[in-house]
């Protein structure tokens, strides 16, 4: 069978070459660094302040993202899913946030018994020994900062590259749920890619920066905030 190349040359013309944009490069360098742990190396330690600087690193490279799609890609932050949130950006959100609640609780409940794993209690222990404030901070950045991360920028740019928004959501699924190994452990890679699943299901939905990010919060806060 002859192939579409081949009937182009045939015809008098070659189809074009796919095109690699300077801006792809950039986004893929951007993905790797954001990848690194970079606020653990920059501000080690377990004090309440190192746990403070740590939170003021990532909400640095959150302006530092929004910056570089804005003033270096010069592309607007719908690029990466962000609209005014609605009615049901809320709704779907709560909707997502009950999926995660719930599934989370049979894995902890259910499957970690059955599979005799053993979740990091520890770093949730030291996690709430911390003041109200500080976990709602966090509950906030990690809401913020993951999804305008992994899912707007990883997805919508992978999508670019890769030409398949399939190929592109199960690299951010991966690179989020194994995000969180350095300080969870193992078992936990159970509960963030779950999470994650959701989280990338609703994205690929919705296209809807804001309804993720609600979703996020409101999960985490369950855990975090009320725990």
């Amino acid at each position: 069978m002859t192939g579409k190349r081949e009937v182009a040359a045939n015809a008098g013309f070659d189809l074009p070459a796919r095109r690699w944009p300077a801006s792809w490069s950039g986004a893929i360098a951007l993905m790797v660094v954001y990848l690194l742990p970079l606020a653990g190396h920059l501000i080690p330690g377990e004090s309440l302040a190192a746990q403070t600087g740590r939170e003021a690193v990532y909400w640095a490279l959150t302006a530092l993202l929004v910056s570089y799609i804005v003033l270096v890609e010069r592309r607007p932050l719908s690029s990466v899913g962000w609209r005014a949130p609605t009615w049901q950006s809320f709704a779907f959100g709560l909707a997502a946030a009950a999926v995660m609640i719930a599934g989370m609780a049979c894995i902890y409940l259910v499957l970690f018994p059955a599979l005799g794993l053993s979740p990091n209690e520890g770093g949730l222990t030291a996690i709430l020994a911390t003041p109200l404030w500080f976990r709602a901070s966090v509950v906030l950045r990690a809401a913020v900062f993951e999804e305008l991360f992994f899912r707007g920028f990883m997805i919508e740019r992978l999508t670019e590259i890769t030409g398949t928004r399939s190929v592109a959501a199960i690299i951010s699924l991966l690179a989020f749920t194994f995000a969180h190994l350095s300080y969870w452990g193992w078992a936990h890679l159970l509960i963030a890619g779950f999470g994650g699943a959701v989280l990338t299901g609703l994205y690929l939905l919705r296209r809807d920066l804001s309804c993720n990010m609600f979703a996020h919060l409101l999960t985490d806060a369950v855990g975090l905030v009320a725990g």
